[in-house]
């Protein structure tokens, strides 16, 4: 097998080419209403990829990713519909499909995913977060297809370099031999906290319950504590401060009956302006009931427009808080702008693109900049390859916790047949516990237990039934 060893020190890299791509997809309805931001989600389809990619000695595997095309959050335009949100997707999804089946050389899976990021971006019009959304989906297709090859984990891949981060493809800030000695001292977890979102609908009691579900998973906030044990939690926040301060009041009442907790807020862009939210926090430190809470803030995610985020300074703000952008994260030099703003934090989601994340983590650790952090966050990862992917690559980044919000308004691998939801259960039983209708991510005291994601391939020891599904619309 022919290697490229040009991505620093001794480390090579085999060169491989994707030569088959299927996209499909699957319905998915929300247990509950999922209100961030402005948007409120009850449905969505499921995106699935399969790949096949081919070794220089002929030899060919396939692989899998998911991922949810969740409307309103890669583009919040008014102007766009939900399902034209959706369609924007499906586009990226294709273009990047046909982009990546053009090359006839060979490469480094960094080199082609990191290729495919910027021939999808050129070939489409406007927001690059979107375009981003095909080729992230790919590029962990073309993984786990390159595992299954090479009889490795993803963990394995990755620490050894197999994927190719350097050579020319690498950004000029970033030293190829450093990034491979960080990424050779990576060393996953067996289990990682589970941070469980607040969405702005969510009832925090039981007696808020107006119509319930009745499926006998948790609905409120004080169920899903009883239940699942949890210690880490975001809350969104909806930008109007009289509203916030009340249901902050209420959450705070629930969280402080534990003796310890940690919180993270979001804002999805929700803030007009940096005084807005200087008023939220000013207000917070006035009201007792809210002194615990405001101690356990972590962080502070995305509270302005993308449209505003780039050209607000922080201030003031930086020195109360950490500040983390999300939304505002739409390429690869996105973070180096957001920290001359102030913000310290930048997140990692599969959908954004593994190498992303990865190269966000090189410089993070290599850079010599104290005071910057990754965070893991959640795009309604659903049970299955979705959410193994994303646990995967946050637990080798060393994250001690992670959104985790699919599994709270999804109930379990809502829209496969059994036969798939079987060999999830049985590939994975530490990952997945048994509900009413089939597995369930199994989150006790508050942790989630991953280490089956060792398996060989990305993260998964069974494949979904592309068979069950429809072609991509």
């Amino acid at each position: 097998m022919t290697v490229d060893r040009s991505i620093g020190g001794s480390v090579t890299a085999p060169r491989i080419r994707i030569v088959e791509i299927d996209a499909f997809e699957r319905d998915i309805r929300l247990r509950l209403p999922f209100r961030f931001g402005a948007a409120t989600l009850e449905k969505a389809p499921q995106a699935f990829l399969r790949v096949r990619v081919e070794d220089e000695e002929g030899k060919t595997a396939v692989g899998a990713a998911a991922e949810m095309m969740v409307p309103k959050w890669f583009d919040k335009n008014p102007a766009l519909t939900p399902a034209q949100n959706v369609d924007q997707l499906r586009g990226s999804i294709r273009t990047a499909a046909a982009a990546s089946l053009e090359p006839s050389t060979p490469a480094t899976l960094f080199a082609a995913a990191r290729l495919n990021e910027m021939e999808t971006d050129r070939r489409l019009p406007g927001n690059p977060l979107a375009n981003g959304f095909g080729p992230s989906l790919i590029a962990r297709a073309a993984l786990d297809a390159y595992c299954r090859l090479a009889g490795i984990s993803f963990f394995d891949a990755v620490r050894r370099n197999l994927v190719g981060i350097g050579g020319p493809m690498l950004p000029g800030d970033i030293d190829a031999d450093a990034a491979s000695t960080m990424l050779a001292g990576l060393r996953p977890a067996s289990s990682i906290s589970a941070r469980h979102t607040i969405g702005l609908l969510d009832p925090i009691t039981e007696d808020e319950i107006v119509d319930p579900v009745g499926d006998g998973l948790p609905e409120s906030l004080q169920a899903v504590i009883a239940r699942y044990g949890n210690r880490w939690f975001k809350i969104k926040l909806s930008g109007a401060v009289d509203a916030d301060i009340d249901r902050l009041a209420r959450i705070a009442a629930v969280l402080d009956r534990l003796p310890d907790y940690r919180v993270t807020v979001d804002g999805n862009e929700q803030f007009g302006a940096a005084e807005q939210l200087l008023a939220l926090l000013a207000r917070i430190e006035t009201v007792p009931r809210l002194a615990r809470l405001r101690a356990a803030i972590a962080f502070v995610e995305q509270p302005f427009s993308r449209e505003i985020t780039m050209e607000t300074p922080l201030g003031d703000l930086a020195a109360r808080l950490p500040f983390l952008i999300d939304e505002s994260d739409d390429g690869d030099g996105a973070f180096a702008r957001a920290r001359t703003l102030g913000y310290t934090g930048v997140s990692s989601k599969t959908c954004k693109g593994i190498y992303r994340s990865l190269l966000k983590a090189i410089r993070i650790r290599t850079g010599g900049v104290p005071g910057l952090f990754l965070s893991g966050e959640d795009l309604t990862c659903q049970a299955g390859l979705a959410v193994q992917q994303d646990l995967a690559l946050v637990s080798l980044l060393g994250l001690s916790h992670v959104e985790r919000n699919g599994h709270h308004y999804v109930a379990g691998m809502r829209g496969a047949p059994q036969a798939e939801k079987v060999r999830f259960a049985a590939a994975h039983s530490d990952l997945y516990e048994q509900g009413r209708d089939g597995p369930l991510l199994s989150i006790r005291d508050g942790r989630i237990a991953i280490a089956s994601l060792g398996a060989v391939g990305y993260a998964s020891g069974a494949l979904p039934d592309f068979g069950s599904m429809r072609p991509l619309s």
